[in-house]
């Protein structure tokens, strides 16, 4: 069942915080894996399922009724983030027209429901817990930094500089490969504005970035 509203699904959100994800995932009938090697996204479909997420793996918010994006992170002991955060596809092809105010990673990151779960590898999946939820919108300054790294790597793309592309640029985003192999190609551009293929990219949020979002809710919390 999709929440009707903000405050439902926070409160979806608050009630299993502290709970163990074998405790959750009993609650549910839901088998738990062994381990996260073959079911990377298990943690999230979890939360998702609970939480009555509805988008899948479409490119909208996970609760577009309610403009709310949903993102499990996994954190250490002291609540910093263990990785970047996927947040949408690169477009690689057709960009003309795209601006920060229409893209996907600002309609992505308009309003996120941020769910910690602890992900040390010392601690076995079933015992690690869940955290507060947080309910995030950019500031002004978070904006204007997203918007910024976005811009240069969009002209990255625009300009068919695919190949110069690296995780060192940007600092609050990034973009990397999505693909794990060659079967995942994608088109792209290159310089000369021939159509090529190379793997599809992801922005990714920095870990810095979001430790930020995490640390200013524990000061404000």
């Amino acid at each position: 069942m999709r929440p009707k509203n903000e405050q439902e699904l926070l409160a979806r959100a608050e009630s299993i915080a502290g709970l163990t994800l074998s405790e959750l995932a009993s609650q549910w009938h839901i088998a738990i894996p062994p381990n996260l090697k073959r079911d990377k996204g298990w943690v999230g479909m979890l939360i998702e399922t609970v939480l009555g997420a509805t988008a899948g793996s479409k490119a909208e918010q996970d609760f577009n009724h309610l403009g709310i994006e949903l993102k499990t992170i996994p954190i250490n002991s002291k609540g910093y983030p263990l990785e970047t955060t996927f947040v949408s596809l690169a477009p690689l092809t057709q960009n003309s027209g795209i601006i920060w105010e229409n893209s996907h990673v600002r309609h992505k990151l308009a309003k996120v429901l941020w769910i910690p779960v602890e992900g040390m590898r010392q601690i076995p999946l079933a015992e690690r817990r869940i955290g507060c939820p947080i309910l995030w919108q950019p500031s002004a300054d978070q904006e204007q930094r997203l918007r910024l790294d976005w811009e240069e790597l969009m002209d990255y793309i625009v300009l068919g500089k695919i190949e110069e592309i690296n995780a060192h640029l940007g600092e609050v985003l990034q973009l990397r490969p999505k693909g794990a192999n060659s079967r995942s190609l994608t088109k792209g551009i290159d310089k000369n504005g021939q159509i090529i293929n190379t793997l599809p990219l992801g922005f990714y949020l920095r870990k810095q970035f979001t430790s930020e979002i995490l640390q200013q809710f524990m000061q404000n919390g």
